[in-house]
């Protein structure tokens, strides 16, 4: 799953698969696009400077003074196989290495950072789907071709189903505020809805069937995905051995004259987990850190989030996510956290005569369950976060600030920073400031 490597930047966001413009007369319909390649490639380049550390293990944020880059090129490639049946695929090539090596903070600092880092470049296919669309009426829509899309046309009301190697976000918990690493916020916990334990490999993705339901002002949307072999594990289970199930809601209503979107999703995993408690028993009896692997059990796990988009004019857009999963047991693929609340918004540049330029600012609070702080406490290692010991609890508190501005017309540069108070629920050790230079490109 996302976590997690990543050098120069060139994209267009996967994000905008489902993009529509205005509804289309009948003698205004467009030509269908048979075929598409897109390109793009990103690069992050992160640094901090040391901060205060009491005391440190082997999943805690370096306290001195750090740096790490990454990198990744992707091909989008798409096919029109018959009207409504579209089939991509999208090679990639990654490199480098998150901050720590992905480690220190529940919601970690770039979302370009893979949990599996490699200093050389290295290939893998991480999409290979299928779509097909299903006209139900309404309006005549245009569809705007992108990465991941064809360009044509489609009715306003339809059924979508997808199936094959994809990511779960490329479907659910969308936000066109925040939601795209290439392009917008970096941080897990601002991309993504915190507690939202998604099935993924440790790179992001993983196979699954989606079926969305779009009619007037509603979508329901629901899908079926493959869980890890084992958690945080760069092998799936195929099968469905060990799966998750997610149903999401969308409501459309029109706020300030411009339309707005509130979701309502719910997950459950079903597979081998540990139960926090479970571990730190067994520690006491055995001596030593509890250990999770060995009292997992098949168990299951479930999880919520509410997540809202609300344009205010044409530059001012806001937007809000909320989201708590059950705390009793290990994470499963994401990170360690527990209940999440962001807040933020995004301005167009065009008061100040930058209209392609954008400023982002989004304020997030992470929280841990009671048995997640003993595992901690008692010296547990999770997917993210370990540090030995739990001294201090305290939520974990950051601040992303960040500004894009075009380059020429298909480079775009970003400045990012970051402030975490109590990295990894930590009150003995930081706060930390993370800058963060972004290059990223499309074709």
């Amino acid at each position: 799953m996302r976590a997690d490597g990543i050098q120069i930047g060139l994209a267009v966001s996967v994000t905008a698969l489902f993009a529509v413009s205005a509804p289309l007369r009948a003698e205004d319909a467009v030509s269908p696009e048979t075929w598409s390649l897109h390109w793009q490639s990103t690069f992050v380049d992160q640094y901090h400077p040391a901060f205060r550390s009491a005391y440190r293990s082997d999943n805690s944020l370096d306290p001195g003074s750090r740096g790490n880059e990454t990198f990744d090129a992707t091909l989008f490639a798409g096919l029109r196989l018959w009207q409504g049946g579209e089939i991509y695929a999208n090679p990639e090539i990654d490199q480098g290495f998150g901050l720590s090596n992905t480690l220190g903070l529940a919601g970690f600092s770039s979302g370009e950072a893979y949990k599996v880092g490699k200093a050389t470049p290295y290939l893998r296919l991480q999409r290979v789907f299928f779509r097909q669309t299903f006209d139900l009426g309404g309006d005549t829509q245009t569809v705007d071709a992108a990465a991941n899309q064809l360009g044509g046309t489609r009715s306003a009301d339809n059924l979508i189903i997808t199936a094959g190697k994809f990511s779960v976000g490329d479907v659910f918990d969308a936000n066109s505020y925040a939601h795209d690493q290439r392009q917008d916020f970096l941080n897990w916990a601002v991309i993504d809805s915190g507690a939202f334990d998604y099935a993924a490999d440790a790179w992001g993705y993983t196979y699954g069937l989606t079926v969305e339901l779009t009619e007037g002002q509603w979508t329901l949307r629901s899908g079926l995905f493959d869980l890890s072999r084992v958690p945080n594990s760069t092998q799936l289970q195929r099968g469905f051995g060990q799966f998750e199930v997610v149903g999401e809601i969308e409501r459309r209503s029109t706020l300030f004259g411009r339309e707005g979107k509130i979701k309502l999703l719910g997950y459950l995993n079903q597979g081998r987990m540990g139960r926090y408690d479970d571990a730190v028993q067994a520690a006491k009896t055995t001596g030593g850190a509890p250990q999770i692997a060995p009292v997992r059990r098949d168990a299951s796990k479930v999880g919520y989030g509410l997540n809202l988009e609300q344009p205010v004019s044409d530059s001012l857009g806001v937007f809000a996510r909320l989201s708590a999963s059950d705390g009793s047991k290990e994470a499963y693929e994401f990170t360690e956290i527990n209940w999440s609340a962001v807040a933020g918004l995004s301005l167009k540049g065009t008061a100040w005569g930058r209209t392609q330029d954008t400023v982002g600012l989004a304020l997030v609070v992470n929280g841990l369950s009671k048995p997640g702080q003993r595992y901690l406490a008692a010296g547990g290692m999770g997917i993210l976060i370990g540090d030995g010991q739990l001294t201090d609890y305290g939520a974990e508190k950051i601040a992303e600030l960040y500004y894009t501005a075009p380059v020429t017309d298909w480079l775009f540069a970003t400045g990012d920073y970051q402030f975490a108070v109590n990295p990894a629920y930590n009150g003995a050790r930081g706060p930390v400031s993370i800058l963060a230079l972004r290059l990223h490109a499309a074709l």
